[in-house]
């Protein structure tokens, strides 16, 4: 019995220590194979990108077929190690990380069940997924927790400001449209309004102008406003994330979960100890 005791101490010291490096960011260790894995990811975004390149992939198609082996075993192990490191792994392997991990190696592996040169579209399809890589950047931004906070304590006045935003550009738009008309290429009112959140997104394709006097203006203004959806919601964000503090890079044990306080002695999402 004292023995069996030991091998489970033993064994979740083993899962602790893991947990500590994968998870975590606040260690020697840590910081280390965050590098190391962001190093990584960026490769494997890069030889993805260079196989959509057709004067390469025909030169060099077989070694960025090894390299791609090589990043999916690679993935696959660290994929193996968070889930064995977990105290609850359904918690990681539904979660958001946990879906993007698994959508990052899946592609390669499809490729061996469907061989064949009638499913080779089907295959291609399957591997553009590989892109998902770069979603696990974002774990490597350690205020990404703060912002999360702040964007969804902010949500309900960005999402009132971009109501408002889109209601003036439907009214410019069917503005455009009685003034201007259709000579002027403004030949009905949803297309007036695409002019009018193209011009205030500052794309501008050039392909309609406005002719009469009172059309510039009302263009002057959709511009100007343009500015307003840099400055508005940068300041609603500002405001929450001075409000809200640092948080640590400490990751629950149970459910994965970060952007904990420093003092947190507890998990806010499980309660499981940290």
């Amino acid at each position: 019995m004292k023995e069996d005791t030991i091998d489970q101490n033993t064994s979740m010291g083993w899962r602790d220590k893991v947990h500590e490096v994968i998870f975590e960011a606040d260690t020697k260790s840590g910081k280390y194979f965050d590098i190391a894995l962001l190093i990584s990811i960026l490769s494997s975004v890069l030889a993805v990108s260079l196989e959509s390149v057709d004067s390469i992939d025909a030169k060099y198609h077989l070694e960025l077929v090894w390299i791609e082996w090589f990043f999916t075993i690679l993935f696959t192990i660290e994929y193996i190690l968070r889930i064995i490191s977990v105290r609850k792994p359904s918690k990681y392997v539904t979660s958001f990380f946990g879906i993007i991990d698994l959508l990052a190696i899946s592609p390669t592996y499809l490729s061996i069940i469907f061989p064949g040169t009638q499913s080779l579209l089907v295959i291609r399809a399957f591997r553009l997924l590989r892109i998902f890589r770069i979603f696990k950047l974002s774990r490597y931004i350690g205020e990404a927790a703060v912002l999360q906070k702040a964007f969804m304590q902010s949500r309900t006045r960005i999402i009132v400001f971009l109501s408002t935003v889109f209601v003036l550009c439907a009214i410019s738009g069917a503005g455009m449209y009685t003034v201007e008309g259709s000579g002027s290429g403004f030949t009905s009112i949803p297309q007036s309004v695409y002019w009018a959140i193209v011009t205030l997104t500052s794309t501008g394709y050039g392909d309609i102008v406005p002719i009469t006097t009172f059309g510039k203006m009302i263009a002057v203004f959709i511009m100007i406003m343009g500015y307003s959806l840099i400055i508005v919601p940068t300041g609603i964000m500002t405001t929450e994330l001075v409000r809200i503090g640092p948080v640590s890079t400490q990751a629950c044990k149970s459910c994965s979960k970060e952007g904990h306080d420093v003092d947190a002695k507890y998990c806010k999402f499980c309660g499981s100890e940290l």
